[in-house]
């Protein structure tokens, strides 16, 4: 598919976050891109970022298959992912998604016929602290349980948008794309706003109740780069003395035992 000339402005914007002869580096973001248009990342998406960035489509494509996040084949506009690792199956994950695949057809990593949702099992959602969990284009939805998750499907094949329980709007895989591609969500409310939730929390004020703290730390204490460290490889060797040197007479009759002994 050809892409439009706005995302081609946009791929070079990209590529302007980064320094000279950095410029590979914006080869993450621009997948994003190129996924923001098909909805996943097609071969021609592969060629785009290739010829953007002056490296080959085998590169590319060893970074697009690596990260998830990257669909290689056509993924619905909402695509649902429920945690079926430790935490979140043993609290209802795998029921979850056992009802869900049940009730669209399809599993994991499949999509419906009509490409509206794409259903996936995720190994860890970084959310074992409100498992449960289920997220839509990434956005959570807290202690779900199946007859939840059910009533969200439902929503979703209703042409309606359910509120995240924390975070912002939610909105579909591309825009959703364009946004990890580095360009913000304009609608009014897009930004999630307010502080972590009591279960974030609860290791914090347990801290605070047993008086518990690291170790100090000075904000101010410089990190080495890789340039000091090797400097203070090389500063020992430098630094060790030389082997005292043999008299001369010495130096003479250990060549002269040397060459009797040959």
């Amino acid at each position: 598919m050809p892409f439009s000339e706005e995302t081609y402005t946009r791929a070079k914007e990209i590529i302007a976050r980064y320094p000279e002869g950095k410029e590979r580096s914006a080869l993450l973001p621009l997948l994003h891109l190129v996924q923001s248009e098909a909805g996943y990342v097609t071969p021609e998406g592969v060629t785009f970022c290739a010829e953007q960035l002056g490296i080959t489509r085998a590169q590319v494509g060893a970074v697009a298959t690596f990260y998830t996040m990257y669909k290689r084949k056509p993924t619905g506009e909402w695509l649902v992912s429920v945690c079926t690792n430790t935490m979140c199956g043993v609290l209802g994950g795998d029921k979850t998604f056992e009802a869900l695949s049940e009730y669209l057809g399809v599993g994991h990593d499949e999509s419906t016929t009509d490409g509206l949702i794409t259903l996936e099992h995720a190994e860890c959602l970084a959310a074992c602290d409100y498992a449960p969990v289920v997220t839509v284009n990434y956005e959570f939805f807290d202690r779900y349980q199946a007859d939840q998750a059910l009533t969200l499907i439902h929503q979703l094949e209703e042409g309606l948008r359910p509120q995240p329980s924390r975070g912002a709007r939610l909105c579909t895989l591309k825009e959703m794309s364009l946004q990890l591609a580095g360009f913000a969500d304009e609608r009014e409310g897009a930004v999630g706003e307010g502080p972590a939730a009591e279960p974030t929390l609860r290791g914090n004020r347990l801290a605070e109740q047993y008086g518990i703290s690291v170790a100090g730390y000075d904000p101010a204490t410089p990190i080495p780069t890789q340039a000091d460290r090797e400097a203070a490889k090389a500063a020992p060797a430098a630094e060790k003395p030389a082997a005292p040197s043999q008299p001369a007479e010495k130096a003479g009759a250990a060549r002269n035992s040397q060459e009797a002994e040959k």
